[in-house]
């Protein structure tokens, strides 16, 4: 062994000491000793400071006395001839050194069920070592499902929001009640576009100022482990625009300018604790010629960003560079929230490893101070494990080596499969990049049929997976774990053949319709069932459950339907969203029905009027339906009136129109039919189909820069 390295064997008369330097590291010791005894076959021994063995190697734990400059989440790894030091501030930072020590040695902690313990003879440390251990960020939290493990959190050296907040997150509507107080004081409430809107708050109303700080200082007082309370607008783009209120805003450019004005006051009110708040849409850019109070910590929130490039990879980023630059010069507390997962679809595929390690370096070198990593939650979903273990590695150094780090973590937890797993992994990557199209957390598998997830590549990614299935197919574990991976191919062949339909590809494709179907039912069944068994109990943002995704399957299954005007010549006269043209103007006549995913079977007209222009190729019909969807949540309105036309003698004549009056107020995502009726139809050879969307939002769902959208989804035919 060479003489600039200790040797630490542990065999009989060779044992080596770990030493407890104080009461307070007497639990870490232990923690050591319990690690260290699996690998080893003699076990370790745990002495106090004062007994002293001359000949014999030791770990030495030690709560930082005289090291004053080490910083409050760091630590120190030293040695000497004989001995390996192990300094932290507290008995946290302590553990996140052994946890450091260990991993050098070759233990790894993949999930907080799942780690790995070598069998070792001896163990090898450099002597006259010294290194101090400092995190890239002062704050470090993710939002996975073993963070929610205490020993996982510290074995990668994490913090927890879930601890760490008194009131987390958007809490407007938990500091003042609108339940409570909106009909007897509604000035207590934003005034918007005309309106006094329960949603969001008075920044400049004085009683407001008191209720808030009233239950601040209850919530405190409840709360007196907690490091951060977070006074932020409600999941909105409500603000408040009454004359006090709107000279703030255009004093400091825009609707942070009162808001940062509230929340002065309040962090005055309350000046040693941290106050945290939501840089997030209609406050998203900093204020200007305000001075933001000491104790005040910014939550920057980029939530509109391509995440299939790095930031500083992206053509057109000056926008969202100016914007972070102007942050980190208002403020000294800057942070940031992170969108890392695709949220309206847990289980698809979301190809954004590659941008995680620049970004974080970037984040770091802007001024950046602590981060707030959103994942899954609580959910297992796609690739969870990889992206927690990458992520909380590379917060707390931007500098790891990802591909190294990648190449590790899959030879450790996928084992023989790990080649075909780490291949997966490149070629969707891959795929995404040839593409160089925009990658949005609130995607699905059908907006990426034509890049990433198209039919070619989801046979290249099924070869894939069945090489890893048989790699696997002697080790039950890992087996269980690429069954995981295949989930996430048929969750995506799934959607896809919702929107194929009838088409090749489709869930109604096969001749033998029947068969098809029934096959395809017992795949869903079994997916829904495996989901349950692995624990993702959702399988998207919105709260849909495995259970429930089989029975919307069942349901889409009765939207196949027969009618006559199947793949009539169509066109559109005014043009959908380009977002939402599905498969083109062919999509309403080709013979599929909506359900209640506007990605799926639905057109969308984002602010105009659908216009539609139909070869009737002289059919004898006089009924036609077309169902709408209403969607308030992503501002989906039921149209007022759709009217149809036929062409005759050079110009377009009414023949028939409906209309409806929809002015209720519900979120709730619905489905209206039209029907249509007239015996003139069968007389024209082109029929027009106009349909009038709504000239504006309604009250209770209006936001500046938004507007309604109307959808369809088939134009039917019939003869009744």
């Amino acid at each position: 062994m060479a003489q600039n390295s200790l040797n630490l064997t542990n065999t009989k008369g060779h044992e080596v000491i770990i030493i407890s330097s104080s009461d307070e590291t007497n639990k870490a010791a232990t923690l050591l000793k319990n690690y260290l005894d699996k690998a080893f076959n003699d076990p370790f021994h745990i002495q106090t400071k004062n007994v002293i063995h001359t000949s014999n190697s030791k770990i030495v734990l030690e709560i930082n006395t005289d090291e004053k400059k080490i910083d409050s989440d760091s630590f120190i790894i030293k040695s000497d001839d004989t001995a390996i030091y192990l300094i932290g501030n507290n008995e946290k930072t302590l553990r996140y050194a052994i946890y450091t020590l260990l991993e050098t040695w070759g233990f790894r902690r993949y999930t907080s069920k799942d780690s790995y313990i070598p069998k070792l003879k001896e163990v090898n440390f450099l002597k006259n070592f010294h290194k101090t251990y400092s995190p890239s960020f002062e704050y470090r939290a993710l939002f996975y499902p073993d963070c929610y493990d205490e020993d996982f959190r510290d074995w990668h050296k994490l913090d927890w929001h879930i601890q760490d907040f008194g009131i987390w997150g958007h809490s407007f509507y938990k500091l003042l009640s609108a339940k409570e107080y909106f009909k007897t004081n509604p000035t207590f409430f934003a005034y918007y576009e005309g309106k006094r809107n329960a949603e969001s708050l008075c920044m400049t109303n004085d009683t407001v100022f008191d209720i808030v700080s009233k239950k601040m200082s209850e919530i405190i007082n409840q709360n007196p482990d907690a490091r951060f309370f977070s006074i932020s607008q409600n999941d909105n783009f409500v603000y408040c625009e009454c004359d006090k209120c709107k000279t703030l805003n255009e004093k400091h450019g825009g609707p942070q300018g009162s808001l940062y004005y509230f929340l002065n006051r309040i962090a005055r009110q309350f000046p040693k604790t941290k106050i945290t708040t939501l840089a997030y849409l209609q406050t998203y850019q900093a204020p200007i010629n305000l001075k933001i109070q000491s104790n005040i910590y910014t939550l920057f929130c980029p939530i509109e960003m391509n995440r299939g490039k790095a930031i500083e990879e992206i053509p057109d980023n000056k926008t969202f560079l100016d914007i972070l630059n102007k942050w980190s010069t208002v403020t000294e507390h800057l942070y940031l929230w992170d969108y890392t997962v695709e949220f309206t679809n847990y289980l698809s595929p979301f190809p954004n490893f590659q941008t995680f390690s620049e970004n974080y370096k970037f984040y770091e070198q802007n001024n950046i101070k602590g981060i707030f990593v959103q994942g899954y939650a609580d959910i297992p979903g796609d690739l969870y494990e990889l992206r927690q273990y990458i992520l909380a590695k590379l917060i707390w150094d931007t500098n790891t080596n990802v591909e190294t780090l990648t190449n590790d973590f899959l030879n450790g937890f996928y084992g023989n499969a790990a080649p075909f797993v780490k291949k997966y992994i490149d070629l969707l990557i891959q795929n995404q990049e040839k593409s160089n199209r925009y990658l949005d957390i609130y995607t699905n598998p059908i907006d990426s049929r034509n890049t990433f997830l198209s039919l070619e590549a989801m046979d290249q990614y099924d070869q894939i997976i069945s090489l890893a299935e048989t790699a696997s197919v002697n080790d039950p574990v890992i087996a269980k774990r690429i069954l995981k991976l295949r989930l996430s191919l048929e969750y995506v062949y799934f959607e896809q053949s919702k929107f194929y339909g009838k088409d090749k590809h489709g869930m109604f494709a096969d001749k033998n319709k029947e068969d098809q179907g029934k096959r395809l039912r017992e795949r869903v069944l079994q997916f829904s069932k495996n989901c349950n068994d692995l624990g993702i109990y959702e399988i998207s943002e919105g709260g849909l459950t495995p259970n429930q995704y089989y029975e919307e399957w069942l349901a889409i299954e009765k939207n196949y339907i027969t009618h006559l005007g199947e793949k009539y010549p169509i066109r559109f006269l005014t043009p959908p969203s380009e977002e939402n043209k599905g498969k083109g103007s062919y999509g309403l006549v080709d013979g599929m029905e909506g359900y209640k995913d506007p990605a799926i079977n639905w057109i969308g007209w984002y602010g105009n009027n659908p216009k539609i222009e139909l070869s009737t190729q002289k059919t004898n019909f006089n009924s036609i339906k077309i169902n709408t969807l209403n969607d308030p949540r992503h501002w989906i309105f039921n149209p007022k009136k759709i009217s149809i036309y036929g062409f005759k003698n050079h110009k377009w004549q009414l023949i028939t129109q409906l209309e409806k009056n929809d002015g209720i107020e519900s979120t709730e995502v619905t489905i209206e039919p039209w029907e249509l009726q007239s015996s003139k139809f069968k007389n024209y050879n082109l029929l027009k189909i106009e349909v009038e969307n709504l000239k504006e939002l309604p009250y209770w769902r209006n936001r500046k820069n938004k507007k309604p959208m109307v959808m369809i989804d088939e134009i039917e035919l019939y003869n009744e």
